[in-house]
Parts: C-alpha cells; sequence; structure tokens
C-alpha cells in the first residue's frame, strides 16, 4: 500500500460522500466514516497497526511528528487542493498511532444555508460583548463561527483576530482585515495568544474553544474591554453552558465571575443536529437561544441560575427559544419526523434542561 495515495483517496470519498462529516482511521478495523452521523465501513480491509502507523506519518512534516511524539497528541489542519481542508486529530491508543479526521468546506455557507435563526445575525453585529457558541463534538460549531466571522468580514471595516487549533475554514480579506493564528505554528499556546492579542489593535477576537479558567478568564476580560468576543464550549444548553463558565473557577471566586459574566455576556447559542424525516434524509439544525436582557444578567449576577430556563421560555419578544420550543417548530415546519418529535422532546431535550 502506498500510504498517501491511500489516504488521499479516502480524504476524496470522505469529501464527495453525501452527508459524510467524518474519517477514523484505527488498528483492527476498516476505515470507518461518519455519514449522516452514523459509523459506516470503507472497505472490508482491517488496517494492522503498521499499516496505521504508515498512514498516519504520511501526512505529518518532520516537526508534525516530533511534536506528536513529545505530545501524544496532535491537532492539525491538512488542505489538498483538489479537494479541501480537512481537520485532523491524531492520537495513541492502545499504544498505537489513530486519527479522526473532518472535513472542512471550501466555501462558508451563509446564516440561512446552516439553518440558524435570525438572532444569530443580531450576535454578529455587536459592537461588543461575549457571544458563546456551543453543542456537542460535531453539532457544527466552527460551521456556525466561520458564517458569523465571514458576514462581519463582508458588512464591517474592522480587525478580526483569531486563536485556532487548528485552522479550519480560512478567510480571505474582505472589507475587514481578518488575521487567523494557529496553536502551535502562529503561537505557542491559546494562553500566550490571549495575553497578548490585546496589543493586536482587534475588534473582533475569535476563540476556538474555551478550555480552562484562564480561557474562561480571558474571553470575559475581552468583552468587557469593549471588543466583541466569539468562544465555543462543549456544552449541551444555554444555561449548562453559563454554569459551566462559572465552574471554571475555583469556589471562592464565584461572585466575582458571576459578576463580570453578567456585564459581558451577550448571547448564547446552543445547537444540536437532528434526523431529518425520512423522505427528506439529512440533519436538521436545531438551536436554543439565550439573550443577555437586564433580568438575566440579574439572575447571573445573583447566582439564580435555576431561574433562567424560565426566562428563555418566555423571552419569545427577543428571540429567546428553547430547545423544546425549537424542536417543536421544526416538527410544525415537516423537517423532523413526528416519531422522532414526540421522543426528543422528553428524551433527548428534555434531560438537557
Amino acid at each position: 500500500m502506498e500510504e498517501r495515495a491511500y489516504i488521499e483517496k479516502l480524504l476524496e470519498k470522505l469529501y464527495r460522500t453525501d452527508g459524510a462529516s467524518d474519517l477514523i482511521i484505527t488498528t483492527f478495523k476498516q476505515p470507518q466514516m461518519r455519514v449522516y452521523n452514523e459509523l459506516v465501513s470503507v472497505g472490508d480491509e482491517m488496517l494492522s497497526p503498521s499499516e496505521t502507523e504508515s498512514i498516519c506519518k504520511s501526512i505529518l512534516s518532520e516537526e508534525q511528528l516530533t511534536r506528536f511524539e513529545k505530545n501524544r497528541e496532535l491537532d492539525m489542519s491538512l488542505y489538498i487542493e483538489r479537494l479541501c481542508r480537512f481537520r485532523i486529530n491524531m492520537y495513541y491508543q492502545r499504544g498505537h498511532m489513530a486519527m479522526a479526521v473532518r472535513v472542512i468546506s471550501s466555501e462558508i455557507p451563509g446564516f440561512e444555508e446552516l439553518g440558524l435563526p435570525p438572532v444569530i445575525e443580531c450576535f454578529a453585529n455587536l459592537p461588543r460583548g461575549l457571544v458563546l457558541i456551543t453543542g456537542p463534538v460535531g453539532s457544527g460549531k466552527s460551521t456556525t463561527v466561520a458564517a458569523m466571522i465571514d458576514h462581519i468580514n463582508r458588512t464591517r471595516h474592522c480587525h478580526i483576530v483569531s486563536i485556532e487549533d487548528p485552522i479550519e475554514f480560512t478567510h480571505e480579506n474582505k472589507l475587514a482585515t481578518v488575521d487567523q493564528r494557529e496553536v502551535g505554528i502562529d503561537t505557542l499556546s491559546f494562553s500566550d495568544a490571549l495575553r497578548c492579542v490585546l496589543r493586536q489593535s482587534m475588534d473582533v477576537v475569535v476563540v476556538g474553544e474555551v478550555r480552562d479558567h484562564a480561557s474562561a478568564q480571558a474571553v470575559m476580560t475581552l468583552a468587557e474591554t469593549g471588543h466583541l468576543t466569539l468562544a465555543t464550549l462543549h456544552t449541551r444548553g444555554t444555561v449548562a453552558s453559563v454554569n459551566r463558565l462559572i465552574d471554571m473557577f475555583p469556589e471562592q471566586q464565584s461572585q466575582q465571575v458571576r459578576s463580570q459574566l453578567s456585564a459581558s455576556l451577550s448571547g448564547v447559542l446552543w445547537q444540536q443536529l437532528l434526523p431529518g424525516r425520512e423522505d427528506i434524509g439529512g440533519l436538521v439544525l436545531g438551536c436554543e437561544v439565550l439573550r443577555a436582557t437586564s433580568a438575566i444578567r440579574t439572575m447571573i449576577k445573583t447566582g439564580r441560575g435555576e431561574e433562567i430556563y424560565n426566562a428563555i421560555q418566555t423571552g419569545k419578544q427577543y428571540q429567546m427559544v428553547t430547545m423544546e420550543q425549537a424542536v417543536k417548530d421544526l416538527s410544525a415546519k415537516g423537517l423532523i419526523s413526528e416519531e422522532y418529535f414526540q421522543s426528543s422532546v422528553q428524551e433527548k431535550v428534555g434531560s438537557f434542561c
């Protein structure tokens, strides 16, 4: 097997298969492709440890291989000219190399094409404040953020700085100036990049992921100091996202953090991909929206987080919506099946609230 040609052939299949999003390469298993969120085998050939290692190494530079062997993990991107850009996480499992690949479209879709609620444009048009895009892995958070960056890029004369690990969508300068910094290549770490970003005369900051209390503190401070700050979190639920941010700090700091978050937060979008009606096929985006009204800011500041969900339920005039309401709306439009709707409201939605 010629390893580089083999992986490129798999990546081309991933790129050209409708509904395909991910490829998993691991030992003692055929390559696995995620199609409409279901894993399917690609071919009959199980990969040995030596074959898997050769395939993984075939796409690494010497510098990347050194970093991988040192850290035992590697986030990277790979661009294949005739196809697109791919996001890759390489790792060890049971002592053997493996990787997971995500296809990244070369075109950045618009808000309507993605099925995002109209409020997302309001978030992108904010001059300042913290906007969190949340959801589980594979729910399209990066695509939503890319669409927001593209909207700002097309409509405002400003400086956008993004800190990503790795860079996924690439943005050409339009009305805005867009600087994309990749961790490990353009900066040594998220913390280094966040520490320096205030000196870079930026208007909009994009943080690929809030991972710890240091990055949580940074995004709140950036928003407080007059910058629009877009960040992602791996959480389920808008209220859970607020709580998760607070919980990143020691308990003795919680009151200070709640006060700072209440002042800096502008909105939270929680998204998940739902199976479409059988005759339509594909996946449908469902979104829960929280907007930081004065009432919700007070709830955050005073630690009354349990009241926020009720405020979202009754906040239609502010374009707020719960996931349960969003799923009901998708069902009414005939985009998801009645059977899925009946099970999802209680089991898949209710359990997250």
